[in-house]
């Protein structure tokens, strides 16, 4: 048999045949299999959610009996497969609604690696209310979303506007399954585990889901998420980006003299810590990983570095040790496809990393994000931070959402009470949160979960002339590709909330058909629901 008879192929036509139906339906498709030594594997669709998740592998387990992953037997990433099928699930799926997938075998440099290698762990709308540990409401993805974020502002409420915390437990070696395996010396070369080039361009094959754990005297501790670019079989590079937590620990370590640092990269997180090593939740130096401990509601379980004294999580599936030197030239790095999906400049001078350690599991569960694609990690605890942090001074913000696909654009609504308002707001939220560079003010009546909605409102409700205003600098992105001046950003505030006669808006302004429809013949809705279930499931069954 050959290579492309073994390989597993999905076109659009069985994609879309696939996921046919009720969202939430279970994804198959013909020619995939299920993953041989996949542990959990089956059809049982128990709902009785396992949070928390104490690994990365207990978290797939949970998304695999409610449907929400698909499992490949083997993709060709020699010929990006695996790269084209996460597009692929974009186009016919959609960001919020496509599945985790387990690729069980992966093929890197000519050869077939054992995985699995996932992707797109944290994308489905489902997994805002599983990572957190509640249960979806039922094939509604915005009721979910809107769940998560009332979960977090009540969790804050609950502890005068802060995160709970609980701090990590250690336990010993023999306990902690990352510690099945250890290499040291000539033994590691982290080559030979299914790390892979996510995209034609970058400049290597990268691991790009680590959790890069520093520390310092000064600044304390702190892990993040950054790209690594494998250098070779020991050495990795290290990708912080000005002003992110590693790179400040870094270079403050270099401003004293600093001849090295020590650095623990964990990857195969449980789904809370890899949310919290995305974001920026702690702004305050508040130890990351109590954090995750309150959010879970249970201690993170740590264990020692081998080679270093940093605790880090004893659950995950493996963890890179190593020394950045600070009295070494730099190294080039990159190019690499990035979260705007637009491909990342190459970097002349970057830190890299001599890895001194590799602890895992046997046969590790490798992440890998396709960055710029599919999300990277559930979104409403961050934007319920916000939310909360912003109604101290803007009391009238009712909602806000920054869309992942639309990086950049931010929308939010309010409950007008006077002129001139919606730019304020705006102002406000574009120079508080960098990724906002297109903010979209509209009135309460507006779901900014729908992005109809507010691009109804941006036609009918907007005038941009006066209700716009254009910030000329202001703190953005620095991955931004169209700004010539990282990491700063022009922004622009756009007012669609209906406008005032004082504001210029007309001296009457209509109701909406749907809202008079809603309040003239209220019945309409209840008696059509009566008979719509079925109505959709006989359409949707002549599709199939």
């Amino acid at each position: 048999m050959t290579d492309n008879d073994k390989r597993q192929t999905l076109d659009r036509r069985q994609l879309m045949t696939a996921t046919a139906g009720l969202a939430g339906a279970a994804f198959a498709a013909p020619g995939l299999a299920d993953a041989a030594g996949f542990e959990g594997a089956g059809n049982s669709r128990n709902l009785i959610s396992a949070f928390p998740h104490d690994s990365f592998r207990d978290y797939i387990r949970d998304l695999e009996r409610r449907g929400l992953l698909m499992r490949v037997k083997r993709l060709d990433q020699d010929a990006y497969e695996m790269t084209a099928l996460s597009y692929r699930l974009m186009d016919c799926v959609g960001m919020y609604e496509a599945p985790t997938v387990l690729v069980e075998e992966v093929k890197i440099d000519g050869e077939w690696v054992k995985g699995p290698v996932i992707f797109n762990n944290q994308g489905h709308w489902d997994t805002e209310a599983i990572v957190l540990g509640f249960e979806p409401v039922p094939n509604h993805g915005k009721e979910t979303y809107r769940e998560a974020i009332s979960r977090i502002l009540t969790m804050l409420a609950d502890n005068d506007g802060k995160l709970p915390l609980i701090p990590p437990v250690e336990i010993s070696r023999d306990q902690a399954p990352v510690k099945e395996q250890v290499y040291t010396g000539d033994d590691i070369d982290i080559l030979k585990f299914p790390f892979i080039k996510s995209n034609p361009a970058d400049s290597a094959r990268y691991v790009n889901t680590g959790s890069v754990f520093t520390e310092d005297v000064e600044l304390g501790k702190n892990f993040g998420t950054y790209r690594c670019e494998i250098k070779g079989p020991r050495t990795l590079g290290v990708n912080p980006e000005p002003g992110q937590g590693a790179w400040k620990m870094l270079m403050k370590k270099k401003e004293r003299g600093d001849t090295e640092a020590q650095v623990s990269i964990v990857l195969g997180q449980d789904p809370i810590v890899w949310l919290i090593s995305g974001s920026s939740v702690s702004k305050d130096g508040t130890d990351e990983l109590s954090i995750a401990g309150g959010m879970r509601g249970k201690p993170v379980e740590v264990v020692k570095s081998e080679t270093n004294d940093m605790m880090v999580p004893a659950h995950a599936e493996m963890v890179i040790e190593g020394i950045v030197p600070l009295d070494e030239p730099m190294q080039p790095e990159g190019p690499f496809g990035e979260m705007y999906g637009y491909l990342g400049l190459k970097k002349s001078e970057n830190f890299f990393m001599n890895i001194t350690a590799v602890t895992c599991r046997k046969d590790p569960w490798i992440l890998n994000q396709f960055t710029g694609v599919t999300r990277g990690f559930i979104t409403s605890p961050l934007e319920g931070i916000a939310l909360a942090r912003l109604r101290k001074f803007q009391p009238d913000l009712v909602m806000m959402h920054t869309p992942v696909e639309s990086t950049g654009l931010s929308f939010v609504s309010i409950k007008k009470t006077k002129a001139g308002q919606g730019l304020v707001v705006g102002n406000a939220i574009a120079k508080f949160v960098p990724i906002a560079k297109v903010v979209v003010v509209v009135d309460d009546d507006i779901d900014v979960l729908d992005r109809a909605q507010v691009m109804h409102a941006i036609g009918s409700r907007w005038q941009p002339y006066p209700a716009s205003e254009i910030i000329e600098s202001a703190r953005g992105m620095p991955l931004d590709p169209s700004s010539p001046n990282r990491p700063n950003s022009s922004k622009i505030v756009i007012d669609a909330t209906r406008q005032w006669p004082e504001e210029g808006g007309p001296e009457i302004y209509p109701e909406l058909n749907r809202t008079l429809l809603e309040k003239l013949a209220p019945e309409s809705f209840t008696r059509v629901d009566e008979f719509w279930g079925e109505l959709l499931r006989e359409w949707q069954s002549k599709r199939a």
